[in-house]
């Protein structure tokens, strides 16, 4: 995210609480907004039809269908993002712009095509009892979904973000619309109401990207050749994105923990509500983080590197080494401390907010181990943005690696012990990871002049 930091520094060095508040809040809604903004029009989409569609049960069916076309197109194109985003990166280094247009369009046509064959098949093997409107409908979600993916992480990686958070807010809010006036039609209008918001807002970023890189060639999968050079960055998009999402598959499909909702698709009810109100909880965490990484950090990164490159002196090199390190220590620890607020907020407001939110109690300890994991989340998601500041891509890879695997045992072994060990899985494999990735860390900063004029 290095760019978005000018803007941030402007507002901290206005010396001022305000301005300090403004940069923090600033970071929240670059950081956090989208994902946020998703969840909040789903909810709200869930709300305004309870009642309305009958019966209340297609409302489930609907939030289960959208859950799990999000989570399988994440996944799907994690295999792209990182990928492609180094491709960008490298031709704009080479002052190549003119090439990033049509290869963005060759990697839409592949994901599109890809995501159109999984979807189908998936529609005619697995949902054979459902309307023909309803497969049809998935479907376009689901490559809809696919193509959005990709424009987000290209829009990040070239420093779009409050356009990513605007188009966010207008292609939800079209989507909380949309599905609002089709829901008299049931399950199918709200999943069109839902098709039609993401179209909205794939129409937006396209238009944003093709105006900001104008190209001669429309389409071009000159990437794909340039992309077996770093597959490792390939692989820890899929690996990464699998081990979010791979404790909530196993409790879906764990017949004591989930129940069927539509065709093959099942909801583990016992297990969601607790993580999605606890994902809420890590905002102030990425805020801190992102203006820590864009603020100081970035500034003695750059001084390092420019150094090494220029011939400055080995004081010179020391000392922005250094302030990478302190940098890093301190935006750490901030992220603990601020995370370690937000969990007693919510150990102290938890029962009101489950009470008011018509939850019931007994959801208490999990909510109150997955608020902990979220936050473990965001020190790991840390820990890999630096390593990726420092190209560290096997190192990132097996940490990753670590993650699904770690999650997958453990959240399988907290099901055979019982409700009372649910969701220390999820959250004992980021312990495990946030753990060996601060060794890893302190390692690599230890002997960073030394790798750094060895790859020369």
């Amino acid at each position: 995210m290095a760019g978005i930091g000018f803007e941030l520094r402007r507002l901290i060095q206005r010396d001022s609480l305000l301005s300090l508040l403004r940069a923090y809040g600033f970071a929240g809604v670059i950081s956090s907004g989208p994902w946020v903004l998703s969840i909040i029009g789903m909810l709200a989409i869930g709300f305004m039809s309870v009642g309305v569609v009958v019966p209340d049960a297609l409302v489930m069916q609907f939030q289960v269908t959208v859950t799990y076309l999000i989570a399988a197109s994440l996944i799907l194109t994690g295999f792209f993002q990182l990928a492609f985003t180094r491709f960008v990166a490298d031709r704009l280094f080479e002052h190549r712009r003119d090439v990033i247009l049509s290869n963005y369009h060759g990697v839409l046509w592949v994901v599109a095509g890809l995501s159109g064959t999984l979807g189908i098949a998936v529609a005619v093997l697995l949902f054979p009892e459902q309307s023909i409107a309803y497969r049809m409908l998935a479907l376009a979600g689901f490559v809809l979904l696919s193509l959005i993916w990709i424009a987000t992480v290209f829009l990040s990686g070239m420093k779009q973000y409050m356009t990513i958070v605007w188009l966010y807010l207008l292609g939800y809010g079209a989507t909380v619309g949309f599905a609002v006036v089709l829901r008299p039609w049931g399950l199918e209008g709200l999943l069109a109401g839902f098709v039609a918001g993401q179209v909205l807002l794939f129409a937006g970023m396209q238009a944003m990207i093709v105006r900001e890189f104008p190209s001669p060639r429309f389409v071009s999968f000159e990437c794909f050749g340039e992309q077996l050079r770093y597959p490792t960055l390939a692989w820890i998009g899929l690996l990464f994105n699998l081990g979010v999402w791979i404790d909530k598959f196993i409790f879906w499909a764990w017949p004591p923990t989930s129940e069927s909702v539509i065709g093959p698709l099942r909801a583990s009810i016992i297990y969601d509500l607790p993580v999605f109100l606890a994902y809420l909880s890590i905002i102030p965490g990425m805020a801190v983080f992102l203006v820590r990484i864009e603020t100081d950090f970035v500034e003695h990164y750059d001084g390092f590197y420019g150094a090494v490159r220029g011939g400055g002196s080995l004081q010179t090199i020391e000392r922005h080494r250094n302030g990478m390190v302190t940098t890093v220590r301190t935006g750490l620890f901030e992220m603990i401390k601020i995370q370690a607020i937000a969990v007693l907020l919510l150990f102290v407001a938890g029962e009101r907010l489950l009470a008011w939110l018509g939850i019931s109690d007994l959801y208490l300890p999990l909510l109150y181990v997955q608020v902990i994991a979220a936050g473990l989340q965001v020190l790991f998601l840390s820990v890999l943005t630096v390593f990726f500041y420092l190209d560290k891509r096997r190192v990132v890879l097996g940490l990753c690696v670590l993650f699904v695997v770690a999650n997958a045992g453990l959240t399988s072994l907290s099901l055979q012990l019982g409700p009372q060990a649910f969701g220390y899985g999820f959250a004992l494999s980021l312990l495990l990871c946030v753990t060996v990735g601060f060794v890893a860390l302190a390692r690599s900063f230890a002997r960073l002049e030394y790798s750094t004029f060895m790859l020369q």
